[in-house]
């Protein structure tokens, strides 16, 4: 009679097990499809949204580096987020990967503080843009025509067609100077005149100079001016605005023009006086006697 009674009651429990077992198997089938579909959703969802991201910064004419690296972060936050959203449906606890994460960035970005300068500087130049490709600028302590800039370093090419590569960092930290944001540059030319020259009728020359010279904006006007009395010179110096591509050429040629001139209507360029030591010869050594 006890075997017959007990038959039963092991047939039930094992029935209830395998029922228990089921449910607990379509139930992580469950999370586990909604996990995936998490995930699927999730990433079309999220690379539509970094895509619009991107051609908003372009319609509003932000640097397409830096609006591809947000793209990319936005993309990857978004990921990021849907991975943790994802394991949370399956059951995992929340708290511990978020710590984890918080833990690996601030390893991460210790490891990297100086390419992360770098980079930080790299967003901020194209969001302000101090300066663009094309431009003669004076940064990070190297002066320059900017040839490319991205998130971590920026190529200059120096006047004798060295390149530089400058860290971000280094350039944000330090003055810039943009010879070419307003369109123009003024130059400054210096030379003396002899005491004895008419310094009116020179003065007026150069003006004709000036004038001749069609690449030398009227305005600002141009001017040559007294800038001190030397010992041995009167010293002028004369003042012009150009087109930033102007800027050279006209300073040589005005050089030129204004020795020309010089030569043409006798007007001395003074030197001052030099001194001349000559020795007739060292004295004759005689031999030591023994």
């Amino acid at each position: 009679m006890l075997d017959i009674s007990v038959t039963p009651i092991a047939a039930a429990a094992t029935t209830h097990d395998v029922s228990a077992y089921t449910d607990q198997a379509v139930q992580l089938g469950l999370h586990l499809v909604g996990a995936l579909l998490v995930l699927l959703v999730g990433m079309w969802i999220a690379r539509r949204l970094a895509n619009f991201a991107q051609r908003a910064l372009g319609r509003a004419r932000f640097d397409s580096t830096l609006s591809g690296f947000l793209r990319n972060l936005i993309y990857g936050v978004l990921v990021v987020l849907l991975v943790v959203t994802a394991l949370s449906v399956l059951g995992v606890p929340s708290a511990p990967m978020v710590a984890a994460l918080g833990t690996a960035g601030l390893a991460i970005g210790l490891a990297l503080q100086g390419s992360l300068s770098n980079l930080a500087w790299g967003v901020l130049l194209a969001v302000f843009q101090p300066f663009r490709v094309g431009d003669y600028v004076s940064a990070g302590g190297v002066e320059g025509t900017v040839e490319s800039l991205n998130l971590l370093h920026t190529l200059l090419i120096l006047p004798d067609n060295r390149e530089a590569i400058v860290p971000n960092g280094k350039i944000g930290s330090d003055a810039i100077v943009n010879f070419n944001r307003r369109g123009m540059r003024r130059f400054e030319l210096k030379f003396g005149i002899a005491y004895r020259d008419d310094v009116d009728k020179v003065i007026a020359t150069i003006m004709q100079l000036i004038a001749a010279d069609q690449r030398i904006l009227k305005a600002p006007a141009p001017g040559v001016w007294i800038e001190s009395l030397a010992s041995q010179s009167v010293n002028l110096v004369l003042r012009g605005w150009t087109s930033n591509g102007d800027n050279w050429s006209v300073q040589a040629d005005l050089l030129r023009a204004i020795k020309q001139q010089s030569d043409a209507r006798q007007i001395s360029v003074p030197v001052g006086p030099q001194e001349i030591t000559l020795v007739r010869g060292a004295p004759a050594i005689s031999p030591k006697a023994d």
